[in-house]
């Protein structure tokens, strides 16, 4: 019998990051398919992040937001094609400052070069990505870049392949602490194609499957692309796996922390002209869950979670000290049962398809916009307008836009002040809300009561 590896001092951690992955994708939402079976088992076993969304439902941004804990307007990468700022601190940077070996596999879109150079590499030590994965490589075709920028073709569909890196570095990290963040394309469309290519017999499993309410009243491209999304998204979760079983193999899984989630989801043209860049919870609502030490034991986190509270989450779990620039806050005293005030909302800054905010609350969704400004080179405004206000008790696909209504007003001054008080939390100035034109309602009138709610 092989000798188990020396008892580590902290544990690894590794972020299995998709893209544009809807959080109803999972069982544990109510997905019929069984496209996400080791998601759910690791959930169950550990901790599920039920109410999880992203912070900025763009590439980039997102990416940002990920890699420093701050906001896209504090970084100032609010849109694609942004790099991080020369000097700025990620969590590879953290990660390595208490004796970490770090990894980046994949996607990085951060840098604005192919390959990236050294500089823009946020810190990791071993390298193995495109900046922009979808431009350098194709679902069969792998291309990525290693530390000495020679591009690496890989065998395999690129989810598979990626995989396959991840578990070699794995292998050869057994006795480090390492921190590795392995960040797929999938089930992002591939763009010179406009499609969702499945690996090959994946598509024709879920042609004519089951499809969420909000896609199958609105439409858009969802009986185009939904089957090859859905079968990218399965050959995702079976990767999963395999790095579980690698983990359990190689004695590890017991001292490996691993997350999964993702940038921000996908709303197939229903929304807007193309798959994101909106507040709706088909853009902004991921699937999210932990593993490993301090997360074991099945808990259901009810809170809501933005992407901005993930790498503190990361650090404080590893024991390593939160920095003060992060804006986001560690899940860890809410699974420990330390006494914490946690936000009722989660806020979201939207931008390339407009100068949006949102504010969420597990009641209400409150955006905004400001139609003046140029969504590609203004970060924020001091002046928006309302534009939607959902009821998600009643109407959890947001459906029916209850914005204007006269039945409705409370919500809309209340959930104003909670997304002013956030914008200023994040750093923005607080803004004028122009409120929109106003629409009768028949007998309904929301209570003050309802409101807050």
């Amino acid at each position: 019998m092989m000798a188990k590896p020396a008892k580590q001092r902290r544990p690894n951690v590794i972020v299995f990051f998709t893209d544009q992955q809807r959080w109803d994708t999972s069982g544990l939402h109510g997905n019929p398919l069984g496209l996400m079976s080791n998601f759910d088992r690791m959930a169950l076993k550990g901790t599920h992040v039920t109410h999880s969304f992203t912070c900025q439902p763009v590439c980039g941004p997102a990416r940002s937001c990920l890699q420093t804990g701050m906001y896209a307007t504090t970084t100032g990468c609010f849109v694609n094609g942004i790099p991080l700022p020369e000097g700025t601190q990620t969590l590879a940077h953290y990660f390595k400052s208490e004796g970490y070996r770090t990894g980046y596999i994949g996607k990085w879109h951060l840098a604005e070069e192919e390959p990236v150079s050294e500089p823009k590499r946020g810190g990791y030590d071993y390298w193995l990505a495109a900046d922009v994965l979808e431009f350098s490589s194709d679902s069969y075709r792998t291309v990525l870049y290693d530390n000495d920028n020679q591009a690496v073709k890989l065998p395999g569909y690129r989810v598979d392949a990626m995989t396959d890196a991840a578990i070699r570095f794995i292998d050869n990290h057994q006795e480090d602490p390492f921190y590795l963040f392995v960040s797929f394309l999938e089930p992002h469309h591939q763009n010179h194609l406009d499609d969702y290519p499945a690996p090959d017999g994946y598509r024709e499993k879920y042609t004519g499957a089951w499809i969420p309410p909000d896609l199958a009243a609105l439409g858009g491209s969802t009986y185009q692309h939904i089957a090859g999304y859905y079968g990218m998204v399965k050959r995702l979760d079976e990767a999963l796996g395999r790095m579980l079983d690698a983990l359990k193999s190689l004695e590890l899984d017991d001292n490996t922390i691993v997350l999964f989630t993702s940038d921000h989801g996908c709303h197939f043209k229903t929304r807007n002209g193309e798959y994101k860049r909106s507040g709706h919870d088909a853009s902004i609502r991921v699937p999210t869950a932990f593993t490993g030490p301090g997360f074991m034991g099945g808990r259901q986190l009810q809170e809501q979670v933005s992407l901005i509270d993930i790498p503190p989450t990361l650090l404080d779990a590893a024991g390593i000290q939160v920095p003060p620039t992060m804006q986001g806050r560690s899940l860890m005293p809410l699974l420990t049962g330390r006494s914490v005030e946690w936000p009722e909302e989660v806020f979201v800054q939207i931008s390339e398809s407009e100068v949006g905010r949102a504010v969420r609350t597990k009641r209400w969704k409150y955006v905004v916009s400001a139609p003046e400004q140029d969504a590609f080179t203004s970060a924020g405004s001091m002046r928006y307008v309302e534009t939607h206000l959902y009821d998600l008790q009643s109407d959890p696909y947001e459906l029916n836009n209850l914005i204007g209504l006269e039945s409705h007003h409370a919500v809309a001054d209340i959930m104003q002040q909670r997304l002013q008080r956030r914008m200023a939390e994040a750093g923005e100035a607080v803004p004028v809300i122009d409120p929109a034109p106003v629409r009768p309602a028949g007998q309904r009138k929301v209570s003050e009561e309802e409101a807050w709610s």
